[in-house]
Formats: C-alpha cells, structure tokens, sequence
C-alpha cells in the first residue's frame, strides 16, 4: 500500500507515518517495528503540499493519506479542515507525535540572512525569531524539511525543521527546542477514500472507549439555541467531546462549520442515537469516521 505524506524526507509527516506504521504493526503482530510492518507492505509517497495528498488519494494513486490537523501551539492547520469537508474521504486513525524544532544551516548563527520554514513552523518560534533574529527575512516553504533541504545551498540560510531533517541533509543543529512552548505537539489523521476496499479500515472493538468519532456539522440557519441543542444530545448521553471548533463556511461572513471529535465509535449504540438526532437539527452533517485514539493503534 502507498502511504502519501508531506516532503520531501525528513519532514515530521514522515515521523508521523512511520510512527503510526510501528503502532500498527506491534498491534497485528506484537513485535516492535521501526518502519511498519515486516512484509515491506507499505511504501511512502512524498507530496509537494497537503492538498496534493488529498487529490492523490482521490485520483487512486495513493492508497492511505497522512496529514497535519492541529498544533498545541498553533491550533488547527486551516487547510487541512477545508479539505475533509471537500473531499469524499474517511479517517482511519490519528497519530500525535512530539515537535521539537531546532535551527538548522551550514554556517553559523552570526551569518544568518534568510530563515525558512513552514508556516506552521516559523509560527510556533515567533517569540524565538524576534528575540533572537530580528531583522532576518522569514520565507516560508511548503514543509519544514523542503526548508531544510534549501538551506543548504547557501551559509547565511537557515532553516527551522526537525533532528532528523539535519541528519538527511547534511546540516549542523546550531539551536534545539526553539519553539516557544517546550510542550509542543501535533495531531496527524490518517485519511482513505471513502469507498476504499474493507480491509484497509479499523474493525471496531468492544472497547469503544479507546475510539473516535469525527464529524462535521453545518447549521445551515443560525437562531438561537441551535448549536446548544446539537451539544445537548451529547451532553444527554454522557459522550464526552475531545474537540468542537468552528471554521467559516466561505459562503457569507459569520456562516460556520462545526468540527466535532467524540469518544466513541459508531459502532456504540448511543452514538448512533445521538448523530441520528442530531440530522434532523442541522442542514448538513458529514461523518468521518470511526478510529482507534492515538496510542491505540
């Protein structure tokens, strides 16, 4: 199977899938990996930007997609929301995975010009870079090791990215842990067509608890109390909700989405009752599906 993530090598995307890959292998077979699962069953395919990673999936040239969702720090990554919206996929599971960002060039600090990163990247250093590197142009790149892998063409370039990033491109680490909150982590989703054959999808346990639900939910007319009604028929049932933000609709100002994660599997009866009610509240719900938790794989 190929797996389609962030690029090129290096990037925390490829830690995520290869972290995701060693749960799911230690599940199925009890024996701990480092790249997946023994058989070499999966490869993985660099993508230029997340978007790509959707329309691979949909064009059938991937098999499973691995994508950024949320940041401790920077909150959620915007495009990847639009996408599970647009797109007619599933998520099969999640993976969150430790950042540590460390600062990475061929020459040396005092020599430092041009910093790059992605967005994200160089928006979880803010208070490093003004503190640190006032001054310096910040250019921003589609992932943290295409930063690092332009860095080194020349000394005054640096690069905000990971450990391993330095290790794959030849660069020194002249600062580690630059990103302003030592706590730093992000949220990856492990995504598939929506008509992908059975066997590449979880099978739901009897121990629902250990799963997730995510959904999306679209009012379709704002007046009061609606929103509190659909949360009502959580509330009611005693299902715990591990995220709810809004995201705008792209129709009108003030119009929103809602993205919703839940504990539970649509498999539990009582999550099913709860969603049941809620389709008749809303103009729009989109189910994405029932996963293990990270750490469950």
């Amino acid at each position: 199977m190929i797996i389609g993530l962030l690029g090129p090598r290096g990037s925390y995307t490829e830690k995520a899938a290869k972290q995701w890959l060693a749960e799911k292998c230690m599940n199925e077979c009890g024996t701990k990996c480092t790249n997946g699962p023994e058989d070499d069953s999966f490869s993985l395919e660099y993508c230029e930007d997340i978007q790509d990673v959707f329309s691979f999936l949909r064009a059938g040239s991937l098999d499973i997609g691995l994508v950024p969702v949320e940041n401790s720090i920077e909150g959620s990554v915007g495009i990847t929301l639009d996408m599970l919206l647009e797109h007619d996929v599933t998520i099969i599971g999640e993976i969150v995975v430790a950042i540590e960002h460390c600062l990475l060039s061929k020459g040396r600090k005092e020599d430092i010009r041009i910093i790059l990163s992605h967005p994200q990247g160089l928006a979880q250093c803010r208070q490093f870079l003004k503190e640190n590197f006032r001054g310096v142009e910040l250019r921003t790149t589609g992932s943290t090791s295409h930063a690092a892998r332009l860095a080194t063409e020349f000394e005054e370039m640096a690069a905000i990215a990971s450990r391993e990033s330095a290790q794959m491109y030849g660069l020194n680490i002249l600062l580690s842990n630059i990103q302003d909150r030592k706590h730093n982590q992000t949220r990856f989703l492990v995504i598939v067509r929506s008509d992908c054959p059975p066997g590449i999808r979880p099978i739901c346990t009897e121990d629902n608890s250990s799963y997730k639900t995510s959904i999306i939910v679209y009012l379709d007319r704002d007046r009061p109390g609606a929103l509190y009604e659909i949360l009502g028929e959580f509330s009611l049932r005693n299902i715990n909700l591990t995220r709810i933000e809004s995201r705008p609709s792209k129709k009108t100002l003030g119009d929103y989405l809602f993205y919703i994660d839940l504990e539970g599997s649509t498999s539990d009866d009582i999550i099913k009752e709860a969603i049941y009610n809620i389709r008749s509240k809303v103009g729009m719900l989109k189910m994405l599906g029932s996963y293990p938790a990270s750490g469950s794989v």
